[in-house]
């Protein structure tokens, strides 16, 4: 048993461990939480270092947490940690902690990749059967280490040697392993196992328990995988959850816990807590679908499919979803039931967006441009309950088994195997609507596209979609007369919600650079375009494709670019493309967007500054500067104008926060003095006098010199204006305190390495800092949806090897 205590212990903190494990695998919780609450970490009777013994089941386990917490003397707040085995037996004594009078009183419960039964519709995992089959138990438990090599092997290269024989250590002999064989013994695969009916009974008392209660989930576990995660979350819907999509089995050992744990106790169990409170969402009355209901019964075109030029009027879209939707829920899907959408770009997307939004569900929506492995990421991180997709993308899901057990429609004209029908024939149900959801309710999971980090999934409200869609209205003066060309796929999917006529150019979503001249003047005749949103590096491609003005383009009254900054020689030109068009672009992120705007116009009266000016907030949001480094536990403060710090923003549009990310979610939304709920966007930069937001970079970039911090933007911007770099990075090399500016720039024809004399020197001149090294190379990394959002991070591993005397091969 291990125990750390400081002289005056907020709350006890009990680890329990499970099989094979022992009580090391709590170092990092006693080392994280230690010096504000008792720590206390056992090692299971006939498990680690403690006394071999006879025979423990279930029950016995339970009883043996709750005699070592009474022999300690444990008083006061309680909280169980409980892995593997140990959780089911830190849930066992948690269940009758209320009867106990005197002692310990149970404040919360922390669980990590466990279980309490199998879940409904599944058979216990498949490596347990195996292990558990008869004489093998003994075998694999007991007479070799198989079972516990194989538990560390699920962990892969995320625990280290060290660690590896620290876990061996208890297990050297036979003798020392005869429990791990009898741990496999007491899993109970019948209702006559000894221990099955102490299981079942905890099981069902655990869904009266109340108290705050943390699920950390390692997602590459085989053996308690996420359903044990959903089934624990069904019997204990009030828990916070938080998935780590990159941990296995030994989630404590692979990943921070302990840190999550502890911000998790600090937020949950201290009473001076305040309720946050979010901005209300604004004219919410108006559902996501209704302007199709107010163009019920018009003919004009609601869209039309650049690669076949097919057009579906309103009458047509209208009719269509609301006869999807009703057959959705005649086929039955409840509300709130999740259902990825892998349909590609076109009418058919539109119509099953809105039909499952009128159905009560809940929209999963993962950019393409994730890739495979990411795309499966989501849909598996999401819990999708249904699929709606082509042949393929449901014959792939499956294979995959991105979402075991989900209900799939086919996009197509005929169904995979299992299918429970096909779009068009869900179109053609005369099944009654169901009532329509209602503002609070939620409607979307929208992933992030992964470039500073995992894709996240970002959840949204009918409401908060709601009131996004009249931001967009209102800032940009949409009305019908409007005709919407969206280069940016998930923004098409606004057009029926805004009531206007839309289209998407024939162009690859995964690589919205590859949009050609042609494709959007294409796209935009097609529909008389007033309207066109496009990717920086869409536009830039526009341009290079272009072969001079194009007439077709002259209608446009408004063209939008956001997702990453966009240089303004890319907006001159295009204003020349389209030269009655208005250049605007929006500043956002996936979880707040538009948040503010500026125009072309506006760039050039705003002049030169530190940074990328990204203009004023629109009507509704506001801004806030918070120092570097804020806690997000402590209420964050505003450093106002002239000050660099990191961009909070605020908005009824503000989505719900991240999906089955506690700790994430908890670190991006602090509060303020008046428990207002702002967003982390992540991005630094600062407000000048007339209340304009200049971006000067993010803050995971930014640099730590001696003199102390120093922001890319303003040196990448300074870089660029010398004309002949396509892209450049500022980045910092060396230890943090002291890092060195380096400045890397792109260029697909020079050498990769040390820029030239002539360079290196033409880019200090310019540059303010002092700059360490200059480095040239052919490709920068860019993220996927946008092609334009570099990952400095690893640009400087690059160059810090690069300096360091390593090869300049690049690992990107």
């Amino acid at each position: 048993m291990l125990e750390r205590s400081p002289l005056h212990p907020h709350t006890t903190v009990v680890c329990v461990h499970g099989n094979p494990t022992w009580s090391y695998l709590w170092r990092t919780m006693l080392a994280r939480l230690g010096d504000q609450h008792r720590v206390i970490a056992v090692d299971q009777l006939g498990m680690g270092f403690s006394d071999r013994t006879g025979t423990r089941r279930y029950a016995d386990r339970v009883r043996d947490l709750g005699d070592v917490i009474e022999a300690l003397d444990v008083h006061g707040p309680l909280v169980v940690v409980g892995h593997d085995w140990g959780g089911a037996v830190s849930m066992g004594w948690a269940v009758g902690a209320a009867e106990r009078s005197a002692g310990a009183e149970l404040a919360g419960m922390v669980l990590c990749n466990t279980g309490i039964a199998v879940p409904e519709g599944r058979r216990a995992p498949w490596l347990i059967r195996l292990a558990a089959a008869g004489p093998v138990t003994d075998v694999v438990g007991h007479r070799t280490p198989i079972f516990l090599e194989g538990t560390l092997r699920l962990s892969g290269k995320r625990i280290t040697s060290e660690a590896r024989e620290a876990y061996r250590a208890p297990y050297r002999s036979t003798v020392d392993r005869r429990a791990i064989a009898e741990f496999v013994g007491d899993v109970p695969f019948t209702p006559a196992h000894p221990s099955a009916a102490a299981i079942a009974d905890v099981a069902e008392r655990v869904r009266a328990l109340d108290v705050p209660t943390l699920l950390a989930w390692g997602a590459r576990d085989p053996v308690f995988d996420d359903s044990f995660a959903l089934d624990l979350a069904l019997r204990m819907p009030h828990a916070d959850r938080h998935r780590y999509p990159d941990a296995g089995h030994l989630s404590p050992e692979e990943v921070d816990v302990a840190g999550a744990v502890d911000a998790w106790l600090s937020d949950r169990l201290q009473a001076h807590r305040v309720t946050p409170v979010a901005m209300p969402p604004q004219d919410v009355q108006r559902p996501m679908w209704a302007a199709l209901e107010e163009r019920a019964g018009d003919d004009e075109t609601a869209f039309v499919e650049a690669v076949t030029g097919r057009a579906t009027t309103f009458a047509q879209l209208h009719d269509r979803v609301m006869r999807i939707a009703a057959g959705l829920v005649d086929h039955g899907l409840q509300a709130g039931d999740r259902v990825a959408l892998l349909v590609p770009p076109s009418a058919d997307l539109g119509a099953a967006v809105y039909a499952v939004w009128r159905a009560g569900g809940v929209t999963v929506v993962a950019d393409r441009g994730l890739g495979l492995r990411g795309l499966g990421r989501a849909v598996r991180g999401a819990r999708v309950t249904w699929i709606i997709g082509p042949p393929k993308a449901v014959a792939a899901a499956r294979a995959l088994r991105w979402a075991r057990g989900a209900r799939a429609v086919v996009v197509g004209p005929r169904r995979v195997l299992g299918a429970i029908a096909t779009l068009d024939e869900l179109a053609q149900s005369t099944a009654p609507l169901p009532p329509a959801p209602v503002a609070d309710d939620a409607a979307a999971v929208v992933f992030t596209s992964g470039a500073t980090g995992p894709a996240k999934g970002v959840r949204y409200r009918h409401g908060q979609l709601a009131a996004q869609r009249d931001a967009l209205l209102s800032t940009y003066s949409i009305t019908r007369a409007d005709r919407f060309v969206a280069a940016f796929a998930p923004f098409a999917v606004f057009g029926p919600a805004l009531g206007i006529t839309s289209t998407i150019p024939d162009v690859d979503v995964t690589k919205p650079g590859t949009l050609t001249a042609k494709a959007l003047a294409a796209a935009c005749a097609s529909i008389d375009a007033t309207i066109v949103f496009a990717a920086p590096a869409a536009l830039a491609n526009v341009l290079r494709t272009s072969t001079g003005r194009d007439l077709r383009l002259a209608n446009v009254r408004l063209v939008l670019s956001a997702g990453a900054p966009v240089p303004v020689s890319v907006l001159r030109a295009m204003a020349l493309e389209c030269p009655a068009a208005a250049l605007h672009t929006p500043y956002g992120m996936t979880e707040c967007l538009p948040f503010a705007d500026i125009s072309l116009d506006g760039i050039d009266g705003a002049g030169s500054g530190a940074g990328v000016c990204v203009g004023s907030p629109v009507p509704g949001a506001a801004v806030m500067l918070a120092p570097l480094g804020f806690d997000a536990g402590e209420p964050v403060t505003d450093l106002g104008a002239g000050a660099m710090g990191e961009v909070l923003v605020r908005a009824p549009w503000l989505s719900d926060g991240y999906d089955e990310l506690w700790r994430t979610q908890r670190d991006a939304r602090p509060t303020d003095a008046s428990a207002r709920v702002w967003h982390r966007t992540g991005d630094v930069g600062h407000l000048d006098e007339v209340g304009r937001l200049w971006i000067e970079g993010r803050s995971v970039h930014v640099i730590d010199t001696a003199d102390g911090p120093l922001t890319p933007v303003p040196v990448e911007v300074a870089v660029e204006r010398l004309g002949g770099a396509e892209r450049s990075a500022a980045v910092g090399v060396g230890p943090s305190g002291c890092q060195q500016l380096v400045v890397v720039i792109e260029d697909s024809s020079a050498c990769e390495g040390l820029a030239d004399a002539t360079l290196a020197e033409r880019v200090r001149d310019v540059v303010e800092p002092p700059v360490a090294a200059v480095l040239t190379v052919r490709a920068l990394p860019v993220d996927i949806r946008h092609n334009t959002k570099i990952d400095r991070a690893l640009v400087g591993t690059w160059a810090d090897a690069v300096l360091g005397g390593g090869r300049a091969r690049r690992p990107w």
